[in-house]
């Protein structure tokens, strides 16, 4: 495993990018709209030895951004000659806590909600992190039981959060749904009590404004500074009560409206909303609420936070508005949840550190037959689109980590291992990751690079370091989530969910990690309730 901490200009990696391009005769793609350039378009440096990071593609492409009806599923493996991958960043951790909660109810989650790299980016990972702005790259795998088959981990961080006096004062809007469906306890009264901690443990030089919708929308408290005026922050927190229908529209676009009208320069401005997401009144579909606030997002630069609550929750709209509004989003169940999210996570990474940040991983097509990588799926980008900094990517702030995770199958090789006489895949360089984001400021792009070699690949996940290990069992669970009847899996070497849940186990006895313990708990739930289907 290497990790590279240069930041390279973007422009010279452009220019390099294209002189491969030339180099290799083109990068024009085939006859069909979604095919590659050939392999020859992945050139190596000038001593054949390195390849060139996240090269420029041409025309074409896997993948076409959102998903639609037709969208591509992260089983699908990726179709020869293509060798590089493009996703948008995503720090969304709201899939894997709602299926904790469904589990822990009894249920199964429907297989729809569940986002595997939601699941692997909900635990905490010790990748090195950068000394300021931008991103370190770390990538590392192990290989699988299946023949040739690998897991590849590709890990960013940012720089740790500064201490919460060292931050930029923050300029807060609360969407918060109080419709009918909020009455459930767990749900208004579990926000109220969250917003009313981080009312104190906020600064004095932070503000805070509060929206609340139901079938109309409506500005409880304007933007208000909290010096002197927590008690009038208060005061509208405690008034909120739960009325009729649940008109999310309304509420976003007023939500949007106050926060233009309570702009503070030189502030972090951000839209948290707190809803089930069961819309039911008005625009229910997220890209027309999105149109309607697309000014504000664009030009103030707004980001939209989501907290989702409820046994009852609307997890593909909250996902796709916190995703297409420049956000991530969150669930929360319980008051530890809660305090997590709204007195730990928010006040700590109100600041943005990237804008539009997305990654492309470059596979060697000289040690690597096919590849597909672990969810993502709504989260695609083309590849041609990598440097395209018109089109969107993902939103970052200080102290956090993104992983995405790939099955790879490695070309075989001939040669025989002297101790045993297995086959082994064949050997050099596997893969090159580059992350490209835009200052949040002054919207300059940089990007950064890690690769790996075939021989930086551990003999087994199992044996791997806990991180690596902790990615691919939650990789593995989430797979399972998803796969009909759980019979099949798309992942190498996954094992069923009875020896998952030992491994899980006994991962959490040897870190001692709480979060990992509390994966084990949730495998064993689904393993509870896992039953084979009937065979006609």
């Amino acid at each position: 495993m290497k990790w590279h901490g240069r930041r390279r200009p973007a422009g010279a990696l452009l220019a390099l990018a294209a002189a491969s391009c030339l180099l290799a005769g083109g990068c024009g793609a085939g006859s069909d709209g979604n095919s590659k350039a050939s392999d020859a378009s992945y050139d190596r440096g000038g001593d054949g030895s390195v390849p060139l990071p996240a090269p420029d593609r041409g025309s074409g492409g896997r993948y076409d951004g959102g998903r639609d009806e037709d969208e591509q599923d992260s089983r699908e493996v990726a179709p020869d000659p293509d060798h590089l991958s493009t996703f948008a960043l995503d720090v969304d951790t709201a899939s894997y806590d709602y299926a904790r909660r469904t589990l822990a109810e009894g249920r199964l989650p429907d297989p729809s909600a569940v986002r595997p790299e939601e699941f692997v980016n909900s635990f905490r990972q010790d990748y090195e992190r950068p000394g300021g702005d931008g991103f370190t790259v770390t990538v590392d795998g192990a290989r699988t039981g299946e023949e040739d088959w690998s897991l590849v981990r590709v890990g960013l961080a940012t720089r740790a959060a500064e201490p919460d006096g060292e931050r930029p004062p923050a300029a807060l809007t609360f969407v918060v749904d109080i419709s009918g469906s909020m009455a459930e306890p767990g749900r208004l009264d579990l926000a109220q009590d969250s917003l009313a901690t981080m009312t104190d443990r906020l600064r004095d030089d932070d503000s805070v404004a509060i929206v609340t919708f139901s079938d109309e929308a409506e500005t409880v408290l304007p933007m208000t500074r909290l010096d002197g005026d927590r008690d009038e922050v208060h005061d509208a927190i405690d008034s909120l009560e739960p009325t009729d229908s649940t008109n999310l529209g309304a509420g976003v676009e007023t939500g949007y409206e106050t926060a233009v009208e309570g702009l503070r320069e030189g502030a972090t401005n951000r839209v948290v909303l707190v809803s089930d997401a069961l819309a039911n009144t008005g625009d229910t579909d997220a890209d027309a609420i999105l149109e309607r606030i697309a000014e504000s997002r664009r030009e103030h630069g707004i980001t939209l936070f989501g907290v989702g609550v409820g046994s009852d929750y609307g997890d593909a709209l909250m996902e796709r508005l916190a995703d297409k509004g420049d956000g991530h989003t969150v669930y929360v169940s319980d008051e530890e949840d809660a305090r997590e999210v709204f007195c730990e996570q928010l006040p700590r990474n109100i600041e943005l550190t990237a804008r539009d940040a997305k990654a492309q991983v470059a596979f060697d097509p000289e040690t690597v037959a096919e590849f597909r990588l672990v969810g993502y799926d709504n989260r695609r980008v083309a590849d041609e689109d990598f440097r395209d900094d018109r089109v969107d990517g993902g939103e970052v702030g200080p102290g956090h980590t993104v992983t995405a995770l790939y099955a790879v199958r490695t070309l075989p090789h001939s040669r025989l291992r002297s101790s045993g006489g297995t086959p082994i895949g064949a050997e050099g360089h596997l893969a090159t990751a580059t992350v490209r984001w835009l200052d949040p400021d002054s919207r300059t792009p940089h990007e950064e690079t890690g690769d790996l070699e075939t021989d930086g690949l551990v003999d087994s996940v199992w044996s791997a370091r806990h991180g690596l290990t902790v990615t691919a069992t939650a990789a593995y669970f989430a797979d399972a989530l998803r796969a009909y009847g759980h019979r099949h899996s798309a992942l190498p070497g996954a094992p069923g969910l009875g020896e998952l849940s030992e491994r899980a186990g006994d991962l959490a006895d040897r870190t001692e990690d709480e979060d990992v313990r509390e994966l084990a708990k949730a495998i064993r739930a689904a393993n509870r309730l896992d039953r084979p289907l009937p065979i006609d």
